[in-house]
Formats: structure tokens, sequence, C-alpha cells
């Protein structure tokens, strides 16, 4: 809002106006440049009471190649309608990525989800991104260069992709709950982990 601040000169009423206050700090998701990458487009039919009702599924992987990854699914009548849902609901559930100066992982990490197991495992520079399908994806639009992936179990792309995000997900908080347990942890991640803008707030 405009605020409005009255002065007296030579006893007449003068109106000033000032600028709107601004947020700082605050940047919109729609400024952020991200990238997107659609996997599936699916038609989906749905039995009812009058007959067969024809819905499409988009699932669309969306990542800034620096940190930031998520996965997002759409819903609607239409394709276009349903690749902007999901890329709104890939922008809303999107998580930090720990990277070393290596660009790739600081430990080895495991994780399920279903039927889809995910296996990764930190390599050096000059390894590239060894992964297959959607789990390629990911890796590469979280800004992951060197790193060794392998699925077992289902080849759903769905989940294989949320398995993989669940295990960056799990790879972020342990490397957060290691900071707070031991001084010798806390000189292996300054040692091996790229900084942040948030970790350089903090300090």
């Amino acid at each position: 809002m405009i605020e409005k601040k009255t002065t007296k000169i030579t006893g007449q009423k003068k109106e000033v106006f000032s600028r709107p206050l601004k947020k700082r700090g605050l940047t919109k998701i729609s400024k952020i440049k991200y990238e997107e990458k659609i996997i599936q487009i699916k038609r989906v039919t749905k039995v009812v009471k009058g007959g067969k009702k024809l819905t499409f599924r988009a699932i669309v992987i969306i990542g800034d190649n620096k940190r930031k990854v998520g996965v997002g699914i759409g819903r609607a009548d239409d394709v276009n309608m349903a690749i902007d849902k999901a890329i709104l609901s890939g922008k809303k559930n999107l998580i930090q990525v720990p990277l070393t100066y290596n660009y790739s992982i600081p430990h080895v990490m495991n994780s399920s989800y279903c039927a889809c197991q995910i296996l990764l495992r930190p390599a050096s520079q000059g390894t590239g991104v060894i992964a297959g399908g959607s789990v390629r994806t990911v890796l590469e639009l979280a800004g992951i260069k060197n790193i060794l992936a392998k699925q077992y179990g289902s080849s759903n792309i769905l989940n294989n992709a949320k398995a993989t995000v669940l295990a960056l997900n799990q790879l972020s908080e342990k490397v957060d709950l290691g900071k707070y347990q031991c001084a010798r942890k806390v000189q292996f991640y300054d040692k091996i982990m790229k900084k942040s803008k948030n970790d350089e707030i903090i300090k």
C-alpha cells in the first residue's frame, strides 16, 4: 500500500506520497529460471456411470541445474493444462541437494519407494552421470555431474523418480544432522562440500 504523509508549509498542507514498501529477501517462484523436462504423458480412462471419462496425466521433472530439483504430476482434460499443473506442482515440491566440489554426493545412499529401490554412489571427477531413465533426468537437473546410480525392482517411471528424490532428500537431512553431531564431521563437510548461500548466511 502507498503511505500518505502530510507536512505543513506556511499554514498550508502539502501531500507527499512515498513509494510502496518492498520486502527484501523474498523472490517469487516465477522469477527464478527453472528447466523442465517432460518424462511421461499418459492417457488415463476412468469408468463412470455414463461410460468412460478420458483424462491426461503428465509427469514433469523441474530443476535449476544447481541444487534444487522436484517432481510434479498434473492431471487435466487437456494435455497443455496437465503439463502446466505438473510444472506448478514441481515448483512447490522442490528439495535442496547437497553437492561436493566434484559435483557429486558425499555419501552412499539407498532408498526405496513402493516396489522401486535406488542406490546412489559418489564418483570422482570425469565419471559422468551413469544412470538411466527418470533417475538420470532427476540427477542432471539437480546439478550432479559425477555419480553412479542403479535401480532395482520395478521400472515404473514415476516411482523411480520419486525414489531418487527421496534418496536425495534423506541425504540432505543426513548432512544437516552430521553438522550438529561432532566437530570431526563438520571439518569433513567443510573440506568436501560446496557452500551454498544459506550456509554463508548462517555463518
